[in-house]
Order: structure tokens, then C-alpha cells, then sequence
């Protein structure tokens, strides 16, 4: 049987974020100031609250697997000879397809307008400056935005 870990985000004063989740697997160990949301939480330009829910959305993100696959699909091969090609796209596990449900929420919760700069900065890691010049939005317009739409999607997850 393997261990149970739990997942949480450590601020950069070394006080736990209220996001504890017991799961089974690995761990995994990332550098949260390498972020633009972390480097936007550590020069205090975003709350606590913000970044918590920042990082439930890009941790959504992930364990949905949304993102482009860059090596070789490393799959078992098919069982039979007769059963040639890529394996079925139906193998996705219950929890991407929950966390799949959740992003999908939370970006419907943000709206379209402020979905863009939420998915650029918080997903992709794109900087702010990156997604302003990408959206042709006015300098300095892109942190304001991304603060209204992590409010809102800070509603959704219910972050306090």
C-alpha cells in the first residue's frame, strides 16, 4: 500500500495556505516564486487569498493534464495484434475528469473577458507583460484584470 501524501502550498514566509489534500502517489517538490503569480504574492502586489486560489486553478489545470503532451506518449502497447494506434482517449482517471470539471467551473466563474489573462499568467506562466502585449491591452492594465478575475475565481473555490 502506498503512503499517503498530502499536497499544500507553502507562502514565502514559510505559513501553510488552507489547501491540504490528502491524495496517494508522489510528491512533488516546485520552486512557487519561479511563478509569476508566486513573483507577483512575493513582492506583495496580490494577497494571500489570490495566490491560494491561483494555485488551485493551475493545480486543476495539471491533474486534468489540459496541457500539450512535448514527448512521446509512453502508453502499454496494444494488448493484441489486431488492435493497432493510439490508445483511447477514454482512459482519463476520475480524478482528472473531477479536476477537469473544477478549471472548467472556475474559468466560467471568471468570464470571458477576464478568463484570458487568468489562463495566460496562472497556467501557461506567461509574465504580465507577455499577456498584455499577446491580448493588445495597455501596459500596467494586466495586473488589475488578473486581480479581478483571481476575486472571483477565489469566490468559486471558496477561499477565505
Amino acid at each position: 500500500m502506498k503512503p499517503m501524501l498530502v499536497e499544500r502550498i507553502v507562502l514565502q514566509d514559510g505559513q501553510n495556505c488552507s489547501i491540504e489534500t490528502p491524495r496517494r502517489g508522489r510528491s512533488v517538490t516546485f520552486n512557487l516564486a519561479e511563478s509569476p503569480l508566486g513573483w507577483l504574492h512575493a513582492r506583495n502586489m496580490i494577497s494571500d487569498r489570490h495566490f491560494v486560489a491561483g494555485e488551485m486553478l493551475r493545480r486543476d489545470y495539471e491533474r486534468a493534464a489540459l496541457a500539450g503532451r512535448t514527448t512521446m506518449v509512453w502508453d502499454a502497447p496494444p494488448t493484441s495484434r489486431s488492435a493497432r494506434g493510439a490508445p483511447s482517449h477514454g482512459a482519463a482517471t476520475l480524478l482528472q475528469i473531477d479536476a477537469k470539471r473544477r478549471f472548467d467551473g472556475a474559468i466560467a466563474v471568471a468570464g470571458a473577458g477576464l478568463s484570458d489573462i487568468l489562463w495566460r499568467t496562472v497556467c501557461a506562466g506567461e509574465s504580465i507583460s507577455v499577456s498584455e502585449k499577446a491580448l493588445g491591452w495597455p501596459v500596467r492594465a494586466g495586473k488589475l484584470v488578473l486581480t479581478l478575475a483571481l476575486d472571483r475565481i477565489a469566490e468559486y473555490y471558496k477561499v477565505e
